[in-house]
């Protein structure tokens, strides 16, 4: 079954002010990419989706994940990984214990071995038993990116994953991201400012207006 991400007939606002509204379908494998100005309600509506909306913000309409409802869902049995700005890595675990931090239970052994297994992927063979604060700011951004596709998500939103890394690792980082999301035929949302971010993604854009008017191209 192809997976799918659904937003059907959102609105949000802040107070009563409408911030945006939106009515999309997002299929495995592609990246619907938000954009807009700091207050245009972008991490608002990924809080949203993620059940965490803050307080002074409000919802209507419905999130649907691989044809299930989820709108009131607990956060935690929503099954969407999100990937932030900062890695959030624990320092006091290794690479290898945070990734398995996330991932679902199982045996350890097998888990071990799955882990192993992707950081080779990902070019960080033998850094299992490294502490995150001993990596690069390119490695600890994909040490983030195995937690949370270990992490068996249904659907993955993109927080300004990229913005705190120099033009080439950008560059680097985000081909590779987009590369397991296809491979992992995830649908994605991504909230950037960036234009490059948005272009390199290859899927729709919709471009939020300070005062809750959208454009899409």
């Amino acid at each position: 079954m192809l997976s799918s991400l659904q937003i059907k007939k959102l609105q949000l606002f802040r107070q009563n002010e409408l911030l945006l509204s939106l009515n999309e379908t997002i299929n495995g494998g592609d990246i619907l990419t938000i954009m807009g100005p700091s207050g245009s309600g972008k991490s608002s509506f990924l809080n949203w989706i993620t059940g965490a909306l803050p307080q002074g913000f409000h919802a209507e309409g419905e999130v649907w994940l691989n044809n299930n409802e989820i709108t009131d869902k607990p956060a935690h049995l929503r099954q969407v990984g999100v990937l932030y700005q900062d890695p959030l890595l624990f320092s006091h675990l290794t690479v290898a214990g945070n990734i398995a931090f996330a991932m679902p239970n199982g045996n350890k052994k097998q888990r071990l071995e799955i882990i192993s297994d992707a950081l080779e992927q990902l070019g960080l063979k033998d850094l299992g038993d490294r502490h995150p604060d001993n990596l690069s700011g390119g490695q600890q951004a994909r040490v983030a990116l195995l937690r949370v596709l270990l992490s068996q998500p249904k659907a993955l939103l993109l927080d300004e994953p990229f913005s705190k890394l120099d033009q080439q690792l950008r560059a680097d980082t985000r081909q590779l991201v987009f590369k397991q999301i296809r491979q992992h035929q995830l649908p994605v949302i991504m909230v950037t400012h960036d234009r490059s971010d948005a272009e390199a993604a290859g899927g729709k854009i919709i471009t939020l207006a300070q005062q809750s008017n959208t454009h899409v191209r």
